[in-house]
Formats: structure tokens, sequence, C-alpha cells
């Protein structure tokens, strides 16, 4: 079965992913190279899933700091921080 790639994916079907990646890697049960290539789709997964999260925040922050009557300017991510 070949497997979506991470930014396609809902971040939902990231987490459970990841999930079941974590617990297969905690068994230590693998082959060195099976386990690299985990962990090498668990890393890719968890920076998709954290891009994910970083966004819906910031979508979040802009709704909630939504007022008619302020003026229009562009998302500054860095002053977020």
């Amino acid at each position: 079965m070949a497997t979506k790639k991470p930014e396609n994916m809902t971040f939902e079907a990231t987490i459970e992913e990841l999930d079941t990646l974590v617990e297969q890697l905690e068994h230590g049960d693998l082959a060195l190279d099976d386990a690299l290539k985990k962990f090498e789709r668990g890393i890719a997964l968890a920076r998709s899933g954290q891009t994910k999260l970083t966004d819906a925040e910031q979508r979040v922050a802009i709704l909630l700091n939504n007022d008619d009557e302020s003026p229009l300017s562009n998302f500054d991510a860095s002053s977020e921080q």
C-alpha cells in the first residue's frame, strides 16, 4: 500500500499514523533499516502536523481579532511568537 504524503493528509490521520509508528518503534523488534524508515516517516508526519497546528492557530488568532473597525494588515508570524 502506498503511503500518502504527510502534507496531503488530515491532521487527525497524521496523528493516528504517527501514534502507530511510535508504538511500533517502542516495541524494538524491527530491523534497523525498517526502524530508520519508520523514524524518518514519523519525523515527516510530526513536522506536517506541527505546520497544520500552526496554520490553525493563526486562523483562530485572525478570527478572534477580527473587528469590523480595524484596518486590514498582512499577517506577520514573527509578531505572534
